[in-house]
């Protein structure tokens, strides 16, 4: 399986006061740091090598997790330095660590669906770059994309349009070649990768049919709460 590089470097203004002394990473989720489950997952999914992007008490998250094997996987660490990077930019900064090919999570997103399949589609695709997609229709957060026949026609975080039933699932596979040219020390978000590959003819799509969780707000916080205390992590793979 291929390196997960984790987007956890964000200043989650959300969440504050809480998150002005923790980072989002490691809000307590049923008693524990977030990201120990997220970890957890990915590891039940195959995934053993992890690529942190941090930023905002990025050393705390490292003190916690240092070199990973608690968790039965091998975590290295990207810092965004003294400039705040966007979500782009720090997988820019992170390729030294990531390979010819890897995964991007958010580091809010809990996902359970079937990494290996992913995988499997963006090998056969072909292509620089693959999206994951839920059929949201607006029910867990607005939808942002326009989808027909497993083809994505339109990506917009900010003019939605009445077509866009889907939404970006958090999970994306990507070649180092889709953020080599992107500059250094420029702040730029995955939304802007993700935008250019699709306007390239670059980007695959892989309609994912769990739904996701996350901790980006008080309302996701305790969605992921209830859904980690049935014991209904779905199934190792």
């Amino acid at each position: 399986m291929l390196t997960c590089a984790i987007l956890c470097g964000g200043l989650a203004t959300r969440l504050r006061p809480l998150t002005e002394t923790i980072p989002k990473s490691l809000i307590p989720i049923n008693g524990r740091p977030y990201i120990a489950y997220q970890l957890e997952l990915l590891y039940s999914r195959g995934i053993r090598n992890a690529v942190l992007c941090v930023g905002h008490l990025g050393e705390k998250i490292e003190a916690f997790v240092g070199d990973g094997s608690s968790f039965g996987m091998s975590v290295s660490y990207s810092f965004d330095g003294p400039v705040l990077l966007g979500t782009g930019s720090a997988i820019r900064k992170a390729l030294p660590l990531l390979g010819d090919a890897f995964f991007v999570l958010y580091g809010d997103s809990y996902l359970t669906c079937d990494y290996r399949a992913v995988q499997a589609y963006f090998g056969s695709a072909g292509k620089r770059g693959l999206m994951t997609i839920y059929r949201n229709v607006g029910l867990y957060d607005t939808s942002n994309i326009e989808a027909v026949d497993g083809r994505i026609i339109r990506y917009d975080k900010q003019l939605r349009t009445p077509g866009m039933q889907f939404i970006d699932y958090g999970l994306g596979l990507f070649q180092r070649a889709a953020f080599e040219d992107l500059p250094a020390d420029r702040f730029t978000g995955l939304e802007t990768v993700y935008k250019t590959l699709l306007e390239e003819g670059e980007l695959a799509a892989f309609e994912v049919p769990e739904r996701f969780y996350e901790i980006g707000s008080p309302a996701g916080i305790s969605d992921l709460e209830e859904y980690l205390a049935s014991g209904e992590r779905g199934h190792a793979i």
